[in-house]
């Protein structure tokens, strides 16, 4: 079985300073054998830890839209950021992806995509994330649950890692999966551990953007 935190960041995105090299060591040191790394406007940081990394990384990124973020998953290449809804998701599927809704519900200063946005959209999403260690606040797990569930939709988690520490604060135990379409199968299989990180911890991503304008 798999220990899969499906959402991380590098140092790649801007308000992050985890080194590839020591978010494979956190890994190793806590069970955690597949993560997904969904860097901000970029899958540059996914496909260097993947070349680097003994166990399994899904190439994701975070992609800023006027709608709010959507993350591609399975990607080749990064897709740009600050684009329109409906050309991310193009941009997805082109590269064969999946498209993932990260912290749906949590708007505004968390980029969530909403309820009204997700529901137009809901036809072209693959994965909702029904639990994001960072989300504040029990009801927005619990209301992206209740979306899942009523859309028919593959339930993601993740701790939105931004420090070392975070990483595996929340995973996915999993069957392991090849593909895709396997990594759709094992999720509706999957069991999610988590639990809310502290609040402090967006002080991390505050002077990680601090350090990177200095």
């Amino acid at each position: 079985m798999l220990k899969a935190d499906l959402h991380v960041h590098s140092n790649y995105s801007y308000d992050c300073l985890n080194r590839p090299e020591d978010i494979i060591r956190r890994c190793l040191d806590t069970g955690i054998n597949c993560i997904a790394v969904a860097d901000h406007g970029t899958a540059e940081g996914a496909l260097k830890i993947q070349q680097m990394a003994p166990f399994q990384v899904i190439i994701a990124e975070e992609i800023m839209t006027p709608h709010g973020e959507v993350m591609g998953m399975f990607l080749k290449e990064s897709v740009p950021n600050k684009i329109p809804f409906a050309e991310a998701i193009s941009r997805i599927r082109e590269q064969d992806g999946l498209v993932c809704v990260p912290h749906p519900f949590d708007k505004p200063n968390r980029h969530g995509l909403g309820r009204k946005n997700l529901e137009q959209f809901i036809d072209d999403i693959d994965i909702i994330e029904v639990f994001n260690a960072r989300s504040p606040l029990p009801w927005f797990s619990k209301t992206s649950l209740a979306a899942a569930d009523k859309y028919g939709k593959a339930k993601s988690a993740g701790s939105d890692a931004h420090t070392i520490n975070e990483i595996g604060s929340t995973y996915i135990e999993m069957p392991e999966f090849c593909d895709k379409n396997d990594f759709l199968t094992a999720l509706a299989r999957g069991k999610i551990h988590g639990r809310i990180t502290n609040p402090f911890v967006l002080l991390g991503s505050s002077w990680a953007r601090i350090r990177k304008v200095m």
